[in-house]
């Protein structure tokens, strides 16, 4: 028997969400470190390339989070629609990239604000407000950031992802923890 697409989206949003957001977490704190520790054309390289990293890192993350993102049970169409929204966040660096060329001290912000709109259609797949207070909040604190302290971009940016991703975490892992206790 088939489930109705309200029923697989119910279904769907009893699911952890944990694996990406570490992913990001971790990703963005080598961002941090590469800014602080790699000469800047290294740096630079080092944003796409980590950020790019993101997707592989959470389906890797998601067998030890319980999620297991390429198990073929529990497969939803959801899983294809927020694959799409990774993937809009990919094709970001469209963007992205010939700024960069343009003005490679621009980098880490349009990374950082472009990366982050995925944020914004996973808050309805979530059905929980903290991810589109994630895309809303990372988007204006970024541009902030870069009108405010533009030589400060890979100190600032990768503090304000990790702090909005520690936000997410926590709400999101609460949230499945209260979801479970009232489950069981």
């Amino acid at each position: 028997m088939s489930l109705t697409l309200a029923q697989e989206l119910a279904n769907y949003r009893q699911r952890r969400f944990l694996a990406m957001p570490l992913a990001g977490s971790i990703a963005w704190l080598l961002v941090l470190v590469a800014g602080q520790v790699l000469d800047a054309r290294w740096h630079l390289l080092s944003i796409f390339v980590l950020t790019g990293c993101i997707a592989y890192l959470g389906m890797g993350l998601s067998k030890l989070t319980g999620e297991d993102f390429m198990a073929k049970k529990n497969k939803s169409p959801f899983d294809a629609l927020f694959m799409l929204c990774v993937g809009q966040a990919l094709l970001a660096y469209a963007i992205a990239i010939p700024i960069a060329i343009k003005d490679p001290s621009s980098t880490v912000f349009t990374v950082g604000m472009l990366t982050g709109f995925m944020w914004l259609p996973c808050a309805w797949l979530l059905g929980h407000w903290v991810a589109a207070f994630h895309a809303i909040a990372r988007t204006v604190l970024i541009l902030l950031a870069w009108l405010l302290a533009p030589s400060q971009g890979m100190v600032l940016v990768p503090l304000i992802v990790l702090a909005l991703y520690a936000i997410s975490i926590f709400s999101l892992e609460r949230r499945w923890q209260t979801g479970r206790l009232q489950v069981a």
